[in-house]
């Protein structure tokens, strides 16, 4: 396959931009781009071995001047089936991401975006083994990740902003598995257990800037270092089923926390938590019926930034399907 993309983005506004040299009513500041991307595809099927090939051609009229202005951006994909239930899997692939608007402009409140950015550009490869029958799904992955002039917001201690920014380098490794079993194939339909699932993920980073600076970022430095999951479905009496769902996780970096009693805020390493969902469903004919109950143990927590997340908390709804 092939094809290719015509892309054009501009902005007028009274914040974001460059100044303009007469004003549009009540806006001072403009700001245009186009993108223009083409892109082909193939697969080649060898009995059991599976190749897809491709790449992406890139180029962005906001680079015009400079020597980043095109790219070529290749991906490989390898798959190789031992038997029916085992696959091998392999991907490679390149990528580039243009600063926002919003990166190169936006100044309010205690952000403070920078004209200079530059795109940011990533080589990942991953690598991994699957499994599935009719009882076991099951999936296990290696991965890494080389990210350079990745683009985020980096809080600066000494004037309280967050300034948008390159950085140099950063890499990302980590690795997951996760299974499902499908209990009604296993011990038959008689049983109240419907399917079981069970995962976790692992990533870590390497970056000079991170381990000296122990920076406030927004984005890039907040990765979850760890998450645990587990999701148990089962029946309670018929057309009644539960859905119980686990999720522990350890986030790393830091977020600028509140604190009361100095009125003032301060950098806050994340806390890991753990959470408990449950879903009561219940069907009859085209009805349907549900009950959510999440974080049922009231747990506190702040997931991402510096907002504390709800609480217990309870919704349903019910669905018709027509047939």
């Amino acid at each position: 396959s092939f094809g290719g993309e015509f892309r054009n983005e501009g902005i007028l506004s009274s914040n974001l931009g460059r100044l303009m040299r007469q004003k549009s009513g009540n806006y001072d500041k403009w700001d245009n781009r186009s993108n223009i991307s083409f892109f082909v595809e193939h697969n080649f099927v060898f009995d059991k071995l599976t190749l897809s090939v491709g790449g992406l051609y890139n180029y962005n009229t906001a680079l015009a001047d400079t020597l980043k202005a095109n790219g070529f951006y290749p991906a490989i994909n390898v798959s190789y089936r031992t038997n029916d239930a085992v696959s091998l899997y392999a991907s490679w692939s390149k990528s580039t991401r243009m600063p926002t608007f919003t990166d190169l402009y936006y100044k309010a409140g205690k952000h403070r975006g920078f004209a200079g950015l530059t795109p940011e550009y990533s080589q990942s490869v991953e690598i991994g083994w699957r499994y599935k029958n009719s009882v076991l799904t099951a999936n296990l992955n290696v991965f890494y990740t080389k990210g350079d002039n990745l683009i985020d917001w980096i809080l600066n201690p000494l004037d309280g902003f967050y300034h948008a920014q390159n950085l140099a380098s950063l890499g990302t490794y980590g690795a997951g598995w996760d299974a499902t079993v499908n209990m009604h194939q296993w011990l038959g339909e008689q049983q109240p257990l419907q399917s079981i699932q069970i995962g976790y993920q692992y990533m870590s980073q390497k970056s000079d800037e991170a381990r000296q600076n122990n920076p406030v970022s927004a984005y890039v430095f907040n990765y979850l270092r760890h998450k645990f999951t587990v999701g148990v479905q089962h029946r309670i009496v018929k057309n009644l089923s539960l859905s119980w769902n686990l999720r522990w996780q350890d986030r790393a970096g830091n977020y600028l926390k509140y604190i009361t009693e100095i009125k003032e805020e301060q950098p806050t390493a994340y806390q890991p938590f753990g959470l408990v969902d449950v879903k009561a469903n219940y069907a009859l004919h085209n009805i349907n019926i549900f009950v959510n109950a999440n974080n049922i143990f009231n747990t506190t927590h702040v997931d991402f930034g510096n907002i504390p997340q709800p609480g217990f908390w309870l919704t349903g709804g019910m669905s018709y399907t027509l047939r």
